[in-house]
């Protein structure tokens, strides 16, 4: 999964880099739309998580009936879902990316790239969704390999549409969004093949299950699509934030977006894949297997965040001069780099906890977890930074922010856990 998981981000990296070849005005368009593209996410991976809960916890409790049932439900819940949110943001678009900050030459450049971008985010969730019923079966390894191939496949058509080839001038940033298409299109057709294979599906009793199961799954579903809506909302204030820095400065911070993502790899793949592990523990009762792996996962991700961003930090020149041409932008990211990358240790804490309390029964405080994160440690902190010493004060202030919504979120699951029925024994 780590190895899928940084496939999966290094192609969104990928894009930016080609992207910011075209100039400073289309990164900057792209990265306007980075909170609502966010969002769709947000909501995808909510829904997701439930997913994984429920199924995870049905197999762990030995009813694969149900677990098949569920899993078909989801597939054509989910599709819904996310098709009709990708159909408002399209009608909102103006209005949104006005209030966000973004100038009439920059409306115009999203507007090309918008439609075919919300297309890639509702095959994206389908190929989503896809992944998250695999896991909840235990299969990580489809899921990894499958994030490798469509990573691959964005790789190839990346340059060739937004380029061209030959005569032919390219689609320019619009061809980003095309090549997401093509990928995640590839991907949707592999896993409906596979999933023909399996019998994790099921044709009948669905509108009965969805009477049974709606309320557990909102239950999971709706703190959890909650908790994952904050960051793009968050993110959609700290970009209003910086775009009264400057267009170089959204830029940077548009790049420096894509990298939080790829630099947390090891992060995400494990909120992917531990969930349905710690569901099947909780189905059967088991806190003390609950505890080891908290444990080692906290463990993992403290020391190899840590080494990471202090690499990356140091590597902060290069990773500039590789990802943008303009020099301005360049030393804007160097310095965002050299103070965000090394906190998101503190981070990754913090993402561990939500993601584990959504599957051990804890919905709401992860919630809880994900707001105080956003909007009492890192907005607030990165707001202050930003008014008392502009791009530098705003890294400070938002390095800050991620440490201490880490420190939180470490007392609040030793909090819960040492209750007297959790205790590990």
């Amino acid at each position: 999964m780590a190895i899928g998981a940084l496939a999966l981000l290094g192609f969104q990296l990928v894009d930016s880099a080609f992207i910011a070849r075209l100039g400073t005005p289309q990164l900057a368009a792209q990265s306007f739309t980075f909170p609502l593209s966010f969002l769709i996410i947000g909501v995808q991976v909510g829904m997701g998580i439930a997913i994984a809960a429920q199924i995870s916890r049905s197999l762990g409790a030995g009813d694969t009936a149900r677990a098949r049932r569920l899993g078909s439900l989801v597939l054509i819940v989910g599709a819904t879902v996310i098709g009709l949110l990708a159909l408002a943001l399209w009608k909102l678009q103006a209005p949104i990316f006005a209030r966000l900050g973004a100038d009439a030459p920059t409306l115009e450049l999203i507007r090309g790239y918008w439609a075919p971008q919300l297309l890639a985010a509702w095959l994206g969730a389908a190929v989503y969704f896809g992944y998250s019923l695999f896991r909840a079966h235990g299969n990580t390894r489809l899921p990894g390999s499958m994030m490798v191939v469509t990573s691959l496949v964005n790789l190839v058509f990346d340059p060739l549409l937004i380029f061209g080839i030959g005569p032919w001038q390219g689609l320019g940033l619009p061809g980003a969004a095309w090549a997401t298409v093509i990928a995640f299109g590839s991907g949707v057709g592999v896993l409906g093949w596979y999933l023909r294979q399996t019998d994790w599906l099921a044709g009948e009793g669905l509108a009965e299950e969805l009477r049974a199961s709606a309320k557990p799954f909102a239950g999971i579903a709706g703190p959890a699509m909650i908790s994952q809506l904050m960051p793009p909302l968050a993110g959609m204030l700290a970009i209003a934030v910086v775009a009264r820095l400057g267009e170089a400065q959204v830029a940077a911070w548009g790049l420096a977006s894509r990298l939080e993502p790829l630099s947390l790899m090891v992060v995400l793949a494990m909120t992917m894949s531990l969930p349905p592990w710690l569901g099947r523990c909780y189905g059967a009762g088991d806190w003390a297997q609950i505890h080891r792996l908290m444990r080692l996962a906290l463990r993992v991700i403290v020391v190899w965040q840590l080494c990471l961003g202090l690499v990356l930090a140091a590597s902060a020149p290069w990773l500039g001069l590789a990802l943008t041409g303009n020099p301005e932008v360049r030393g804007d990211l160097a310095l965002l780099i050299r103070f965000l990358l090394p906190s998101y240790a503190a981070l990754g804490v913090c993402m561990i906890v939500v993601s584990a309390g959504n599957a051990l029964g804890w919905p709401l405080r992860a919630m809880l977890m994900s707001g105080v994160r956003l909007f009492v440690f890192y907005l607030p902190c990165l707001a202050l930074g930003a008014w008392w010493g502009g791009l530098p004060g705003l890294a400070v202030g938002a390095a800050i922010g991620n440490l201490m919504a880490g420190f939180a979120a470490w007392r609040l699951l030793r909090r819960i856990l040492a209750s007297p029925r959790r205790a590990a024994t």
